[in-house]
């Protein structure tokens, strides 16, 4: 997705509390591959959701499994959710409350490096935490994304 750095650039613009976690922070690791979707994990207070809402403001941002059902937060919502799947015009966001093997965001938040941006400064899972989290998941492409995270940290050692 060649948007991912504009999605970024709007979410640190607005002053979103993020961590970039999944694919794209395999891929911010070292490791070649496809990702569809840009995973974060975020604070889910209503102050937190009201900034995600409008870091996307003017991309159409719908609820990806209600595409028909626009991004319009109460603080209602905000109170309930839990994870948050959109669909915007720059691609697919999912925010996530907390992250399997690490926890909420407070601790994914404890186990992340920062990475100054030409835009602001972007905080990414550490290598560490990301392959405790992808192996948690256990899905076939984590398999895979694990096997390369640790070659990488083996390198780097």
């Amino acid at each position: 997705m060649q948007n991912l750095s504009e999605l970024t650039r709007r979410l640190i613009a607005a002053q979103v509390e993020f961590v970039l976690v999944g694919g794209f922070a395999a891929v911010a690791h070292g490791v070649a591959m496809v990702t569809r979707d840009v995973d974060i994990c975020c604070r889910f207070s209503e102050a937190n959701l009201m900034r995600i809402q409008a870091a996307f403001e003017g991309l159409h941002p719908v609820h990806r499994s209600r595409p028909d059902m626009r991004l319009q937060l109460t603080p209602e919502q905000c109170a309930s959710l839990k994870n948050l799947y959109l669909k915007t015009d720059l691609g697919v966001v999912d925010c996530l409350g907390e992250i399997l093997g690490i926890g909420g965001f407070e601790d994914v938040l404890k186990n992340s490096v920062e990475v100054e941006l030409p835009y602001g400064k972007l905080r990414i899972i550490d290598i560490q935490a990301l392959i405790r989290a992808k192996e948690a998941m256990n899905r076939d492409h984590d398999r895979i994304a694990v096997k390369h995270l640790k070659e990488i940290l083996n390198k780097q050692s």
